[in-house]
């Protein structure tokens, strides 16, 4: 039976996924390279002199965490939106934030105007239009660990564990959905189109002196199932990226339905 025609009989998951989609627009920039590594290691440098406490908390690698995690996800993703221009995609929504984040960016430039400081509210539910096809484009550096292609039962296992992780750290709370009959589901989509290419990238550690990878796989997959119940987890990930070292701007896709 064609795809278009087969009803699933699963609860689709409710709820929200919220951030803050901040947006900074600077008239000057202190930096000489403007790149979301960059911006990262500047950013982090300057909440670790305004308050060494939100550092460690949110910034620098912590041992243990949800589900025995070594390394937890941090909350916030950057974005080069344009010239002097930088998207940050703000997760903690448990506390106020928004005003030290601020603060903290003021250090790399002279501001020009803020935007995005309304919270943003992602709902997890389905639409109850059927989709059938899809294309994502992986626009940065992809790494999905334990996977060369992005095969749509891993990559939405990514996203789904990402966006639990990164609500039961800083916003609402994990998800609240069976993780096993999801990924069985998101198992059967087929990959009907894979077109990428391999990017070799590494940043140094301005601390350690240390050479980190942060390439991976760019370019296109186009997807063939039931899908209408995973386009809330993918139109998330639009924000939150998806797989390893996003806070180094890895990671982020857009898709489409056709």
């Amino acid at each position: 039976m064609p795809a278009t025609e087969t009803k699933s009989t699963h609860v689709s998951a409710t709820g929200w996924f919220e951030l803050y989609p901040l947006r900074f627009r600077f008239a000057t920039c202190k930096l000489r390279e403007f790149s979301p590594n960059t911006v990262r290691g500047a950013f982090g440098s300057a909440l670790r002199r305004i308050d060494p406490d939100s550092y460690r908390r949110w910034f620098v690698p912590v041992a243990g965490g949800p589900s025995g995690l070594a390394d937890p996800p941090r909350p916030l993703v950057f974005r080069l939106v344009g010239p002097l221009e930088v998207g940050l995609n703000l997760f903690v929504t448990r506390e106020p934030a928004v005003e030290l984040f601020t603060r903290v960016m003021a250090e790399l430039g002279t501001i020009e105007s803020v935007e995005g400081t309304d919270r943003l509210r992602l709902p997890l539910a389905a639409s109850r239009d059927p989709v059938s096809r899809i294309r994502v484009r992986f626009l940065t550096p992809t790494e999905l660990k334990g996977a060369e292609r992005p095969e749509f039962g891993v990559l939405m296992a990514r996203i789904r564990d990402r966006i639990s992780t990164l609500r039961a750290l800083y916003g609402t709370g994990p998800l609240e959905i069976d993780f096993k009959a999801f990924g069985e589901r998101a198992g059967r989509v087929r990959m009907s189109r894979c077109e990428l290419a391999e990017v070799t990238a590494e940043r140094v550690s301005r601390r350690t002196g240390q050479r980190h990878s942060i390439g991976g796989f760019t370019g296109a997959a186009e997807y063939e199932g039931n899908l209408a119940e995973f386009l809330p987890y993918l139109e998330i990930a639009r924000w939150t990226g998806v797989g390893r070292q996003t806070v180094w701007g890895k990671g982020e896709i857009v898709y489409e339905a056709f």
